[in-house]
């Protein structure tokens, strides 16, 4: 029977084999389990826990390494840097390679997001109610990286592919109108926001068309957020 092996690290508690720790010779682990006599010398916790003073979180992803000797990281994985240093951590060159190889294997790129929108004014009693009000947020830049990103989300109805993926596109919508919601999309897939821009308007002095609200109309608004990836 393999040897079993509890861990508690960071203040999660893991159960593992022995053969598990072992299996990279050249790593933290394998120093401290290797032998009896090392992992004697290790703290405990009032469990009998062999304690190890990092991230336990993210250790779960060191030992799915060590098990499948492959990096499995769940969609929308935020915290790759953090994860970076604790392979480092550990020793473990090859899971460093992995996640370094991983992150050079997304082409560079430039997309912009940009939405015109206004504010809903409160009615019945709740005129200082000031909520914000997005007709539709656009998407421009490299067609593959635009789909890349918002997947699903990604409305490409106004814009017909009569090209490759390689082609730049002005005319992608998003198929929902919130503008944090593509913010995270961008972040979780290595774009970070070089710049941005705003405009406003005064409204126009003809008389508005039935139905339309004077005051929304009065704080149109349109912004745009530039998203670079290296």
């Amino acid at each position: 029977m393999p040897e079993i092996i509890e861990l508690n690290v960071g203040g999660v508690n893991y159960t593992t084999t022995l053969a598990t720790l072992l299996q990279d010779k050249t790593t933290l682990l394998h120093e401290l389990f290797a032998e009896a006599t090392g992992r004697d010398a290790l703290a405990k916790d009032s469990k009998g826990r062999y304690f190890l003073d990092r991230d336990g979180v993210l250790f779960r992803y060191i030992l799915d390494f060590l098990r499948d000797k492959a990096l499995n990281l769940p969609e929308g994985f935020r915290e790759r840097q953090r994860l970076l240093r604790e392979a480092e951590h550990f020793k473990l060159t090859a899971m460093l390679d992995s996640i370094k190889g991983e992150r050079d294997a997304r082409p560079p790129g430039c997309i912009t997001i940009g939405y015109r929108g206004s504010f809903q004014f409160g009615k019945d009693g709740l005129a200082d109610v000031k909520f914000r009000k997005l007709s539709r947020i656009l998407v421009c830049g490299r067609v593959a990286q635009c789909r890349e990103v918002f997947g699903d989300t990604l409305n490409e109805s106004r814009d017909p592919d009569h090209g490759g993926p390689d082609r730049y596109t002005s005319r992608f919508f998003l198929k929902h109108c919130f503008i944090e919601q593509a913010f995270d999309h961008l972040h979780d897939h290595g774009y970070r926001m070089a710049g941005s821009c705003g405009s406003g308007t005064a409204g126009s002095a003809a008389e508005p068309k039935p139905g339309v609200d004077t005051e929304e109309n009065r704080w149109n608004h349109y912004n745009e957020f530039v998203f670079i990836r290296d």
